[in-house]
Formats: C-alpha cells, structure tokens, sequence
C-alpha cells in the first residue's frame, strides 16, 4: 500500500503517547493508536480488565491522550452505557464513547453486559481487540482461543478443543446497526470502519484481530505478516454488517493454504499434519458459510 494512500486516510496526529508498557510486538497498541486516529481527541475510553490495564501504565499516569475510565472485567458495556447517558445529561453529544476489551472480556466474562446493551441500543463503540487467549493473567484459554491452540489451561497434550466461538455471528443476531472485522496488517481498512462507526448512532462493534508474540509465541517481528496471512488465508476474514442483515467483505481474500500461518506459531507446533488439515477445513467451511450470507444477506 503506498504511502499516499495511508496519508490519504490516516490521520498524523497521535493520541497514543510513547512509553506504554505493552510487550515487543504486540499488536494491542497499534490497534489502540489506529482507532484513536480515527476518533479524535473528543473520546472518553471505558477500559474493562485486560492487557491494556497494564499497556496503559499505572494511575495516575495513561499513555492514553484522551479519558480513561478503568472498571471491572464483566462490566465493560455497562459503564460505556452510563457514561454515555451522563455525558447526553450535561449536554455533550459529541463525545464518542468506546469501551476497549480483549477476547476474554467480551466473548466470555463481559458476553452479558455487551449483550445487554446491544439489545437496548445504547450509544457507544465496542472495540474487541482480540489474541485469542486470556494473555494478561498467563495466557489461558478463552473461547476465542482456536481449536487445536496450545495455553496455559489447554497443554499440549490436551490442546484446545472447542472452536472459536462465532462473536460476530453473536452480534449480527442482535441486530445492531453497524459491526465489522478489522486487522492491525490493514490499517486503512480499519480506520475507514472506525470512522463510519463514528457516524452511526446506536451500539456499534468492531472485531480486531491483534496477534500477540509471547501467547502465540511468535518471533516479535512477526506479528504485521501474520495478521496479513490470517486475512489473506481466510482464517479471519475482514467483513462488515450492516443491521443484522447486509454483510459484505472490505477487502480481498485469495485463499489458499493455511498452513504456514500455523506453523509459524508454536503454540500449534503439536499439531500433526491430519490435525492442520482438520482446521484448513474449517477454514474453508466457514469461508463458504460467510460467502453465502455476503450473497443473501442471511
């Protein structure tokens, strides 16, 4: 992508101050600074329990160049719901409220928060920044964690094995009217998803993939060509819904085999060539589940 287009879209300006405490790689700050660009100073962040509690840095200080309201890890949804009502009592409309959570805080802990306020269609942005384990407490399993996956709590020979629960399947059935995927490896895509979430009124949710070196135990530089090959592979595809009903794909997905992208993490390095070929099938059974609701909104 050339730089023209990135300057196009992108804007320079950083709310996302350097001396954060996130680890070598890790793709949560980039996401963090991506959506914030997007956004603009006039954002209050509600912050549920997860690796940025630490990324942050500890109070009184936040890398953080806009609000930031810590709470508890189920509660997320909640307090983005009242903070947002209270800022509408004093007359400030204009204030985007997103509450940021990992996969552990928003497909299991804080699903019934989140849950709620999609429901009721309370006015913020739910960000998921999603490693796919819970990496802050020592890399446990969360049910986004991928089948066949090594953790702390799935060894090796016991290795994860439920499939990533469908989050944005989850969200679509609630009819809320904007949720999308986005990547850390296509940062125009995610910004242009972030700056249309800002216009919609309602509960809007977006899905971030962002690898994370220690919990996939990948190499520090790894982390860009990764996100990219689990878009380009399909394995997590980069989509939009619209209301519930139009889903649609924001980019291209040549396909093709997975199986570099999963020898490339030794946390599926147990996995025997029968096992990769089971998750390729996956892949492309769910590839073609996503194709036919893109082709009939269903």
């Amino acid at each position: 992508m050339s730089q023209t287009i990135i300057k196009q879209h992108i804007p320079r300006d950083d709310l996302l101050a350097s001396g954060h405490l996130a680890c070598p790689g890790c793709a949560a700050p980039i996401a963090m600074n991506l959506v914030l660009k997007a956004l603009g100073p006039e954002t209050m962040v509600v912050l549920p329990a997860c690796c940025w509690s630490i990324i942050a840095g500890p109070w009184p200080q936040s890398s953080l160049r806009v609000p930031l309201f810590h709470t508890a890890f189920e509660t997320g949804a909640a307090v983005a719901s009242g903070i947002k009502a209270g800022l509408v009592a004093r007359g400030d409309t204009e204030t985007t409220v997103i509450s940021w959570a990992g996969d552990g805080g928003t497909f299991d802990i804080g699903l019934q928060a989140l849950s709620g306020a999609a429901e009721r269609n309370e006015d913020f942005i739910y960000i998921c920044y999603d490693n796919e384990a819970y990496m802050n407490t020592g890399v446990q399993r969360s049910s986004a964690t991928p089948w066949g996956a090594w953790t702390t709590t799935t060894p090796t020979n016991d290795p994860e094995h439920q499939p990533k629960k469908d989050i944005m399947a989850i969200m679509a059935a609630h009819r809320i009217p904007y949720a999308a995927t986005a990547s850390v490896a296509y940062p125009v895509d995610l910004v242009e998803k972030v700056k249309k979430a800002r216009t919609i009124r309602g509960t809007r949710f977006l899905h971030i993939l962002a690898p994370c070196p220690p919990g996939w135990k990948t190499q520090n530089d790894e982390t860009i060509d990764l996100a990219r090959m689990a878009v380009e592979r399909r394995v997590f595809p980069l989509m939009e819904v619209e209301n519930g009903g139009t889903w649609r794909f924001t980019v291209d997905h040549p396909g093709g085999s997975i199986e570099e992208y999963i020898r490339r993490q030794a946390r599926f390095k147990h996995l025997t060539d029968r096992q990769v070929e089971i998750i390729q099938d996956e892949v492309d059974a769910r590839w073609g589940i996503l194709s036919n609701r893109v082709e009939h909104g269903t």
